[in-house]
């Protein structure tokens, strides 16, 4: 077996994401099965290299994979040609300075979203990247959930006919600490420390809209903090000074109206942490994470407005769950894949830092939507 083995620099796995996506569900997933099969005389294997502040979180998690090297220091692997790959896991606020010192070292770049606060940092590591020549790529995970898999195929096989409308549902409850313990860190509802709903998610919700319905055209955006005050990992009280919940909405290009509801503070009553309804005028789709249900033109139903007698229809009956047709894994892990291909092979990869730019040119005229209560348009960023 002819094995191209790859270096990867895996700065931030020791957070939440780092650690379950893309160090044991990605990266080490990947090594236990043989590497990325090329051909079957032939393989990509990564060789990565844990960094972090915290010494002791980097030797569990190496007690905990099957990866042997790590470090705390940043500049000594940075310099290393064994490692071509660098990956930013880290805090948002952290990324900018990293990614530039990365691709001045020559290290092709693969980093979370966002990649920046502000547009204008966003855009310029993707030209400091495209000047230094250097492969990059922003993760874009939810496009290869098994959910979003099948959306398309149904887009592929004319389901919908022409799509008119998009309604996303995306959160739940996250505790405040005082009673139950929080559920995220404490850094999310901070905006000093880069925290924020619309910050982080309509990162995601660009490229979510971009790939699968057209490229947004305006934003208009509400923002709120809707609980003040929340207990850090220490114990302590502090206050909320980040947008927990957003509610926006997306005019497309192509006439599509996308809105999208996202808050920590929703108590869930749907089929998943992110539902979309996706309206078409021959059909329709809610479809999850992993799930989607239809309702083509000819199961609907002809309700009668009449609130005086009990509602004589089901409307949970007249939807077909889309059987699962196909194998699907890990959706960071493909990406993963994609991306040590590109590196290796020279294969294409779309998903690159201009798009994550995108992603963060969005949130930011999100956040000056809701500042200013109008409608925002989006000035085109060119490559």
């Amino acid at each position: 077996m002819k094995t191209h083995k790859i270096g990867i620099i895996m700065n931030g796995v020791t957070g939440r994401m780092g650690t379950n996506q893309h160090l044991l569900r990605s990266i080490d997933a990947i090594i236990k099965q043989g590497g990325v099969k090329i051909s079957p005389t032939e393989c990509i294997m990564p060789d990565p290299i844990l960094v972090g502040r915290n010494e002791t979180k980097l030797k569990a998690l190496i007690e905990q994979t099957s990866v042997e090297k790590y470090t705390t220091d940043l500049d000594s692997v940075m310099t290393d040609p064994a490692y071509p790959i660098y990956f930013d896991a880290q805090t948002t606020l952290r990324r900018f300075a990293a990614v530039k010192a990365a691709a001045a070292a020559g290290k092709h770049v693969y980093c979370e979203k966002p990649t920046a606060i502000k547009t204008e940092d966003a855009y310029e590591l993707y030209k400091i990247c495209r000047d230094a020549g250097v492969k990059n790529g922003v993760v874009q995970d939810k496009l290869w959930l098994p959910g979003m898999q099948k959306f398309q195929r149904l887009v592929e096989n004319d389901f919908f006919g022409e799509i008119l409308s998009v309604r996303g549902e995306f959160g739940y409850w996250v505790f405040e600490g005082h009673t139950i313990p929080a559920q995220r860190p404490s850094w999310n509802y901070r905006k000093e420390d880069g925290g924020g709903m619309i910050v982080d998610m309509l990162c995601h919700w660009r490229y979510v809209i971009d790939n699968l319905f057209g490229k947004v055209k305006s934003v208009s955006c509400l923002a709120a903090t809707h609980i003040p005050e929340r207990i850090d990992e220490e114990g302590k009280p502090y206050k909320c000074t980040a947008d927990d919940s957003a509610y926006s909405t997306f005019e497309l290009e192509n006439g599509v109206v996308c809105h999208f509801n996202s808050s920590w503070n929703v108590r869930v009553r749907r089929d998943d942490l992110l539902t979309m309804q996706v309206d078409g005028t021959k059909g329709s789709a809610i479809v999850g994470l992993r799930d989607v249900w239809t309702q083509h033109y000819g199961n609907t139903p002809r309700p009668i407005w009449n609130p005086d007698v009990p509602q004589p229809i089901d409307f949970m009956e007249g939807w077909q769950k889309v059987p699962e047709q196909e194998n699907y894994d890990n959706a960071f892990k493909i990406q993963w894949e994609l991306f040590l291909r590109h590196v290796v092979l020279d294969e294409p990869f779309r998903w690159d830092l201009l798009e994550g730019a995108k992603g963060v040119q969005l949130a930011e005229l999100g956040i000056e939507s809701s500042e200013q209560r109008k409608w925002i348009d989006l000035p085109e960023l060119k490559a």
